[in-house]
C-alpha cells in the first residue's frame, strides 16, 4: 500500500452531493477524502476534473475534510426534511483509504449516520478495515450494504493492477467477517479482471450477491475513458490482451450464474443501486 501520501487538512463548503448519472439511483454521493492511496491503474477517477486539475501524481496525495462529521450532521438534518435520502459513499475515493486507519474521518461519518440514520447507505471500499467500524453498520441494520470491490481471485493480477491495493484474501476475510455479523454485503466485481474457473465458486460460498462490471459498461464513456488511462498495456504485458474486452465480462457472468441465483447478480448500475 501506499502509506505516505502527502495529507493535507481542509475545510469543506459541502459534504452531500446531489447524486448524477449512473449513481442518480440515489440522492446523494459522499466522498469523506478527496484522492486515494489505492492508486488503481483503471480508476475512472484519474480522468476527473479533481485528478487532473489537483496537481501531483494520482495516489500521492490526500485531502482530509476535517469538519466532515460536523457538516454532515448538519446537511444530512437538511436533507431529511425534504424527502428520502439515499447515499453512496464512496463515488471518486475510498472511504477506507490507509489515512483513514488514523483520520478516522469515515468512522465519525457513520456516528452521525447511526444517530441520524438515511433511508440507505450504501459504502463502496475495497479496505478490509471496514471491519472496524462492523459495530455502526450493525446499528443501520437493513438500511446498510458494504459493497467490497474483489476484481479478481488471482493476486498476481491483483499486483499487476492495483499494487497499492489491500490482498484478495484479506477482502474476502472482511466480507466473511461483516457476513457472520448479520450486516448486509455484496461483493463487487468491478472492474472485471483475469480470474479463474473457480471464482465465482470461492464468491459464493461467501456471500449471497454480486455485482459485476467492466469498463465498458462502467467508466461512464463506453470504455474510452479507461483507453485513455492506457490500462490495456498491463494486459499486453501479461500476455492476457482477450481479457481487454467485452468478452470477459460476459465469460465470468456465465461463471455466476452457475453459482447464484439470477436475482442475486447484479450488472453494472443495477448493482449498484439502492
Amino acid at each position: 500500500m501506499n502509506k505516505n501520501p502527502a495529507i493535507t487538512v481542509k475545510t469543506s463548503k459541502q459534504l452531500l452531493n446531489r447524486a448524477t448519472g449512473f449513481l442518480e439511483g440515489y440522492s446523494h454521493t459522499l466522498n469523506p477524502y478527496t484522492g486515494c492511496a489505492f492508486a488503481c491503474s483503471y480508476c475512472y477517477v484519474r480522468q476527473m476534473p479533481v485528478a487532473l486539475f489537483h496537481g501531483g501524481e494520482w495516489g500521492s496525495w490526500v485531502d482530509v475534510k476535517s469538519n466532515a462529521a460536523e457538516l454532515l450532521a448538519s446537511e444530512l438534518a437538511r436533507a431529511k426534511r425534504k424527502g428520502p435520502v439515499s447515499i453512496f459513499m464512496s463515488s471518486s475515493t475510498d472511504p477506507y483509504q490507509p489515512a483513514e486507519y488514523a483520520q478516522r474521518l469515515t468512522r465519525s461519518l457513520l456516528e452521525v449516520m447511526a444517530q441520524q440514520p438515511p433511508d440507505f447507505l450504501f459504502v463502496q471500499t475495497r479496505s478490509p478495515l471496514v471491519t472496524r467500524d462492523a459495530d455502526l453498520l450493525e446499528q443501520l441494520g437493513p438500511r446498510v450494504r458494504v459493497s467490497v470491490t474483489v476484481e479478481t481471485d488471482r493476486e498476481d493480477v491483483r499486483r499487476a493492477f492495483t499494487p497499492a491495493a489491500p490482498p484478495i484474501q484479506a477482502r474476502l476475510k472482511a466480507l466473511r467477517e461483516l457476513t457472520a455479523r448479520g450486516i448486509p454485503v455484496q461483493a463487487t466485481i468491478a472492474p472485471v479482471l483475469p480470474c479463474s474457473e473457480q471464482f465465482a465458486e470461492q464468491l459464493a460460498g461467501i456471500v449471497e450477491r454480486v455485482c459485476i462490471d467492466d469498463y465498458f459498461m462502467g467508466d461512464g464513456s463506453k470504455g474510452k475513458r479507461t483507453e485513455r488511462i492506457g490500462v490495456r498495456a498491463i494486459y499486453e504485458a501479461l500476455g492476457l490482451d482477450d481479457w481487454y474486452s467485452r468478452g470477459a465480462y460476459e465469460r465470468v457472468y456465465q461463471q455466476l450464474l452457475r453459482h447464484f441465483p439470477q436475482e442475486q447478480v447484479g450488472v453494472s448500475r443495477q448493482g449498484f443501486l439502492p
